[in-house]
């Protein structure tokens, strides 16, 4: 991995310390030892999220797919420049097959990140926001990597490892969750945030009488010019 060019910047804080809080505090490395090989969110919201990837996110990108696991949700038969990989399980980031390179990391304990400044065109979190301690030393730090007019997408819904989520995440709604994420990524310097809150049709029988899945939300947010 390339190293970063400049000093990390100062990260504005937003979250007291008691939002930071989770239920299990050991070191994360320990909850994600033992690889997860399953979807984490239904169909409807996969593919709603590779949707909005083929919508944003041209062919020739450098991708940075922070928080990763076995699978990236990028659209099958488009082919972008670089897939960067990052994750806490080193077996599912060497099971998926979008990533060209990718590197082991625990960000609740180190938020800088092994990348040169400017050198990513597209930054995506999935699933993954819900359990940073220190969401704002990650956005900064994201701001930093991101290539200016590059653009980072923050994607979840509301399921969640309940003990491993700090206390902002737990004690809010959907609709609180997507004005956090929102509130931290203005504060270090990003765009004005576009909040997408959508629901999503449930897959087999469900779905065909009008069954809802997983519902869809994502901040999506990109960094200035310079």
């Amino acid at each position: 991995m390339a190293q970063p060019n400049s000093s990390p910047a100062e990260p504005v804080l937003v979250l007291s310390e008691a939002e930071r809080f989770k239920l299990d505090g050991s070191d994360d490395a320990l909850f994600y030892a033992e690889p997860r090989l399953v979807h984490h969110l239904d169909a409807g919201f996969r593919q709603r999220l590779s949707a909005l990837y083929r919508e944003r996110i041209p062919p020739c990108a450098t991708v940075l797919d922070l928080m990763s696991s076995w699978v990236s949700h990028l659209p099958e038969d488009i082919q972008y420049d670089t897939v960067i990989g990052h994750g806490l399980n080193a077996r599912e980031l060497e099971a998926n097959p979008r990533l060209n390179r990718h590197w082991v990391q625990n960000l609740n304990s180190s938020q800088r990140l092994p990348l040169e400044d400017a050198s990513v065109d597209a930054a995506l979190i999935v699933a993954g926001w819900q359990y940073l301690q220190q969401p704002e030393a990650v956005a900064a730090e994201l701001l930093r990597v991101v290539r200016p007019h590059g653009q980072l997408i923050v994607a979840f819904s509301n399921r969640m490892f309940f003990q491993k989520a700090p206390q902002i995440w737990t004690d809010g709604g959907d609709r609180d969750h997507l004005a956090y994420v929102a509130r931290v990524l203005l504060a270090q310097g990003w765009g004005q945030p576009e909040l997408v809150a959508e629901a999503t049709r449930a897959p087999g029988p469900l779905g065909w009488v009008g069954g809802h899945g997983d519902p869809f939300f994502a901040v999506i947010s990109a960094r200035p010019g310079g």
